[in-house]
């Protein structure tokens, strides 16, 4: 199982503080520091403000050496995918062909009229993320010296030159995810290369992997050429003590995270993950909220990482 470090820097988060929580991350062995892509807190006065996804990972991407840089996920609502894919190109280049681009599309209807995005229907938001998926493949697929063009409902491509091109190819991996039962199981079938579940139960996660594994069977795709991966709040404390210290300062209750996130002593938490490991699990996403507690980060690294990575 791959471990990766996640941060959600809308609740109030620094530059500083995040490229701090990467270092750690690379430091102590984790696979890959994500972040979210949210302009808006959900909770809390979110100060000093959001710090946008893309300049900040590029930013990461100077002062790390290995870990994998992405997102998780980026909300197709914030950035036209010509525009987009110009910067992940130009973040792959920046970290050395280490970036991964989770592509979602968009929930959050607050921030968007915050920052005055567009907020369309939900039909709509997915023909959009579809047809995004389709150009960023076709924009990174083209040949050097050949044009691409795209006639869709929502988006026009027109002799596009098709540049710049990532480091990675084809591209850069694409992490579709989400609990929808049809949409977005094809939508990974489709174009992704992982898919993920967020937040869910072992049970809902176990069903929804089935969901994704039968869509890529209905499109001809070996299932198993599909990483499946979820994504849990992490609340990991030596002793009890410990745990429900870390626990109150994100505001959370350690009952409360042990029943529906991953929590406890580092016992506890590996038997957590590796439960999750036992449905199909390949990458495991630990949400770590605060950000300035890099202990959380070492404990973890020391006495959870090895025993299920």
């Amino acid at each position: 199982m791959l471990v990766r470090i996640f941060v959600e820097p809308q609740f109030g988060a620094t530059f500083e503080q995040q490229v701090r929580v990467a270092q750690a991350a690379e430091a102590s062995g984790f696979d890959a520091f994500f972040r979210s892509d949210h302009f808006l807190t959900m909770g809390g006065d979110g100060l000093p403000g959001p710090t946008d996804s893309w300049i900040t990972l590029g930013a990461i991407a100077r002062e790390t050496e290995r870990i994998r840089l992405g997102t998780l996920v980026t909300s197709a609502t914030f950035r036209p995918p010509g525009l987009l894919a110009v910067q992940v190109a130009q973040v792959d280049a920046m970290s050395r062909g280490r970036v991964e681009l989770g592509l979602g599309a968009g929930w959050y209807d607050a921030e968007h009229t915050a920052y005055g995005f567009p907020f369309p229907s939900l039909g709509e938001r997915f023909e959009r993320l579809e047809e995004q998926y389709a150009i960023l493949t076709g924009l990174w697929g083209t040949p050097v010296g050949e044009t691409f063009s795209f006639d869709g409902r929502h988006y026009h491509v027109k002799d596009s030159p098709a540049l710049p091109k990532p480091v990675q190819r084809p591209h850069p991996p694409l992490i579709a995810g989400g609990g929808g039962p049809r949409r977005t199981p094809r939508l990974a079938a489709t174009y992704a290369s992982e898919f993920n579940l967020p937040f869910s139960s072992i049970a809902d996660t176990d069903a929804q992997f089935d969901r994704v594994r039968a869509a890529c069977a209905e499109r001809g795709r070996d299932p198993e050429t599909l990483r499946l991966s979820a994504a849990q709040t992490v609340c990991c404390g030596a002793g009890e003590a410990d745990v429900r210290r870390r626990a109150a300062n994100i505001g959370r209750s350690a009952d409360e995270l042990r029943a529906h996130a991953v929590a406890g002593t580092p016992d506890e938490v590996v038997a957590r993950l590796l439960a999750f490991a036992e449905i199909g699990t390949q990458t495991i996403y630990l949400q770590v909220l605060d950000l300035d507690d890099l202990e959380h980060i070492e404990l973890l690294a020391k006495e959870v990482l090895p025993r299920v990575a």
